[in-house]
């Protein structure tokens, strides 16, 4: 994919910024082991019938209050991933992914203020995720943060493998709770999933930037992590260099790709 020169994920300037790094602070330091047990035993229970195309337009009330780049509703970047991909002549259901990686954060629809999983307190499913459970990395955004984590302080946790044993792969790491993991959880346990293991990494894994960009958690890393990290790479420059003000045609835009959702996915509802 060819990508214009342009500045993304600045997190220096910008009239958003404050609201950024509060959201980062509140996520750096109340991201536990402890929390993101909670969270899963809370969230993970598969309940809440939904179909993937009504999913995404609850998203068109949802703006990310992580991201620099872009404040139109999450409906729009969805599209606008999808459709990069798209044009690029890449496989069906990587368009699929593309169009759907975000759908976690209606984890606000049923999620509160305590658990930073609403509109307003957004720290616990939005942002750069990482690894709880062991040493913060200098490589996540405002790496200041990092020291005021609780579990930086338990030497259980605050080594660079922590409570994990070296080279256990990622996929057995406890990650910080977020769109990312949920949504993965989510089309895992849908019975009519067809998703490719490629694209289920791309779901999981675009949100952990200190690992695919910064070069972090190599020591955890297993022989099946490089792959992921081919696959995560290659997906992530449609999710970061197709946002612009560019808006689409949502009608022509479900006829095209619902057949498409029904292929991989099927016609019935999805359990969130």
């Amino acid at each position: 994919m060819e990508v214009a020169e342009k500045q993304f994920r600045n997190y220096d300037e910008g009239e958003l910024i404050e609201v950024i790094k509060d959201n980062y602070y509140k996520m750096r330091t109340r991201q536990t082991v402890d929390y993101v047990q909670r969270m899963q035993k809370k969230y993970l229970t598969f309940d809440k019938p939904m179909h993937i195309w009504d999913a995404m337009e609850k998203l068109n009330n949802f703006v990310d209050l992580s991201d620099p780049d872009i404040t139109l509703p999450n409906l729009i970047h969805l599209v606008q991933t999808a459709e990069g991909i798209r044009k690029d002549n890449r496989p069906d259901w990587m368009q699929l992914v593309g169009l759907i990686h975000d759908l976690g954060k209606i984890m606000f629809l049923f999620g509160n203020d305590e658990d930073g999983t609403s509109l307003k307190e957004q720290w616990g499913m939005v942002g750069d995720i990482f690894l709880v459970g062991c040493q913060l990395p200098d490589t996540c955004v405002y790496p200041e943060f990092n020291k005021d984590n609780p579990d930086m302080q338990n030497p259980l946790y605050n080594t660079p493998t922590g409570m994990y044993e070296a080279n256990c792969g990622i996929d057995n790491c406890l990650k910080a709770w977020g769109h990312d993991e949920y949504l993965f959880q989510v089309l895992s346990n849908h019975p009519e999933n067809k998703i490719p293991h490629e694209g289920m990494a791309m779901i999981r894994y675009h949100s952990f930037y200190p690992w695919h960009t910064g070069g972090s958690y190599r020591e955890l890393m297993n022989e099946q992590d490089y792959q992921y990290l081919e696959w995560v790479k290659d997906f992530n420059q449609y999710d970061l260099y197709t946002k612009s003000v560019t808006t689409y045609n949502l009608d022509e835009i479900k006829a095209y790709y619902l057949p498409i959702i029904e292929k991989y996915l099927g016609k019935g509802p999805v359990y969130f």
